[in-house]
């Protein structure tokens, strides 16, 4: 019988700065060598949870506690947070926040120096854990320039250096893209098997984590457990949709053509779904349906973009942008798509005049933009990093929306009106007044989106808007933005991992990769072509929906179910 490790009791727990517990009457007990995902909206609890187990509350986040929390048979605020260390790994969500090193290296090295690990031994487990996730050829690089993506498999090569029971990823997924986060659950599954851990996933996306099996889904809802079941017996539960977390998309393609979910065995795992009889044709039926083509009658030009290449380093080995051409036109959706440092954010950064090109031309509606300093693009074009730390300035949420406003000497009933409006959209002005500093990661993501949609710029820039975020805010933001494109004609650029918002939220898609001579433009085209095409799809490390593989399942092409879904959910949502 496997032995519980974690074990909550009746416990609560209410941050100092708050009224009302964030954490009631938490009663749960998870064993040895489990997988357990912990799901549910943003503030619903879960790393509040997560910072209970690895010991940042009390230690680092005071407050008050009623009821026990034991890991290995012991109170944890009997412990700190060195004494839980040595039983609990934690990646979290917030990269930048967990490195203390100065190069990779030095960051996977750090706790086994800390315990006099032999110098040989230690630099044999980093040269092994960086192999592990990736990362061996950036060893001798600074955290803090690398990207995203690469700063979560740094992180994540840090924990596992530490020989842990207990494993905690606090949204693992947030900044890799798809097919590297398709390794990243893959790899925590391997560790969970070859060294018998026990491990807490936190994610919002439920699909992407399903790729490989879990135990357990903690399904949470403002601090308490709303259930706590096998993920198959949750995707037929209806419980997802009551509280706010986006179902597989295989499995909304299914209720959508009228199947019975009760006769599909296996429900939790998109790779072995048999469908047949009287579900599969309708299925089938569904998928056939005519669906009108997105044509598209824009003609202006508003980006032009040809033959620009541009270099970090002179000097290294290859560009970051290497013969890129590609216009966009006054209104359109369009996704920047591709592997982790194929240049995506490079492009954006060129766009808005942060780099400006070694050679080629960008032009602005007509305009070379260096011409134009960055303050004139900035009239043009709103950006807005992946990383909002990076973007926060001011001590509030209403003075950081109100900057870019201010600095532009709007009045001053402009700038309450654009400010209350984006606030509003962003689910953010009932906290216009606190400190920034007081908001999870994906609040502070909110807050840079907000400001951008605060200037009312022509092209909007978004870099991963939806990393982070639970599917109610993700839905209302991509709401508003699309309402911004459909009504005021502006044009939007979606730098994104996620290909549920690509298919969803895009028209088009300009696929970024390496090929091993620099960021190329690999593919530019109707996203519905550009995600069913598996040569892209291999080449840009991104991976296929689950879409694919009930298509897949149906002996169908992929394209016409990708297509006949979303035009579908189009139609259910132009419905009154």
């Amino acid at each position: 019988m496997k032995k519980p490790v974690i074990e909550f009791e009746g416990f609560s727990f209410r941050y100092k700065a708050q009224t009302l517990p964030s954490l009631k009457n938490i009663t749960l007990t998870i064993y040895e060598g489990e997988k357990v995902l912990i799901l549910g909206s943003s503030g619903s609890g879960k790393t509040t949870l997560a910072n209970c187990v690895n010991g940042l509350i009390p230690f680092s986040y005071s407050g008050e506690i009623t009821g026990s929390c034991k890991v290995k048979g012991r109170e944890t605020r009997e412990l700190s947070v060195f004494a839980l260390s040595r039983d609990v790994g934690t990646a979290l969500q917030d990269s930048d926040a967990q490195f203390v090193g100065l190069s990779v290296g030095e960051d996977m090295a750090f706790l086994m120096e800390n315990d006099c690990v032999p110098r040989e031994e230690m630099r044999r487990k980093v040269r092994e854990n960086s192999r592990i996730v990736g990362m061996e050829d950036f060893l001798a690089a600074l955290p803090f320039h690398l990207s995203g993506g690469q700063k979560q498999k740094a992180a994540l090569g840090g924990i596992l250096g530490e020989d842990t029971g207990i494993l905690i990823f606090d949204e693992p997924l947030a900044s890799l893209d798809p097919k590297t986060g398709t390794a990243a659950i893959d790899l925590i599954d391997q560790i969970v098997r070859r060294q018998g851990c026990t491990a807490l996933i936190i994610e919002h996306r439920l699909e992407d984590v399903l790729f490989r099996p879990v135990d357990r889904v903690i399904l949470m809802d403002k601090g308490e457990i709303a259930a706590d079941t096998a993920p198959d017996a949750l995707l037929r539960s209806g419980l997802l949709g009551k509280y706010g977390i986006r179902e597989p998309l295989y499995l909304t393609a299914m209720k959508y053509a009228g199947c019975d979910i009760a006769q599909v065995p296996d429900l939790g795992d998109s790779s072995r779904l048999e469908i047949g009889g009287e579900n599969r044709e309708k299925l089938r039926a569904f998928f056939a349906r005519e669906t009108p083509p997105r044509i598209s009658s824009l003609e202006e030009k508003i980006i032009r973009v040809e033959k620009v290449r541009y270099a970090y380093d002179e000097g290294g080995p290859y560009p970051a942008i290497q013969d890129a051409s590609f216009s966009l036109r006054k209104g359109e959706r369009v996704a920047f798509i591709g592997r982790n440092g194929a240049g995506k954010s490079t492009m954006a950064k060129l766009l808005c005049g942060i780099c400006r090109p070694a050679s080629g031309t960008i032009r602005l509606n007509g305009k070379d933009s260096r011409s134009l300093t960055v303050r004139e693009i900035g009239g043009v074009i709103g950006y807005v990093m992946q990383d909002p730390n990076q973007m926060l300035v001011k001590d509030t949420i209403k003075d950081e929306v109100e900057l870019a406003l201010r600095l532009r000497k709007e009045g001053e009933e402009r700038i309450r009106e654009m400010t209350q409006t984006a606030l509003e959209t962003c689910d953010l002005y009932r906290m216009r007044n606190w400190p920034v500093d007081a908001v999870s990661y994906g609040q502070k993501k909110r807050i840079t989106i907000a400001s951008a949609l605060a200037a009312g710029p022509e092209v909007l820039i978004l870099d991963e808007p939806t990393a982070g975020q639970d599917y109610r805010h993700y839905t209302e933001i991509l709401s508003f933005i699309n309402r911004l494109n459909r009504e005021y004609g502006k044009t939007v650029i979606f730098i994104t991992h996620d290909i549920h918002l690509a298919i969803e939220s895009t028209d088009r898609a300009v696929v970024f990769g390496d090929e091993g001579k620099g960021g190329v433009i690999l593919a530019d085209g109707d996203i519905f072509a550009i995600l069913s095409d598996s040569r892209i799809v291999e080449a840009a490390n991104l991976k296929a929906t689950s879409l694919h593989a009930l298509a897949e399942t149906l002996d169908m092409e992929a394209e016409p179910c990708i297509r006949g879904y979303i035009t579908y959910e189009e139609e259910l949502k132009a419905k009154p």
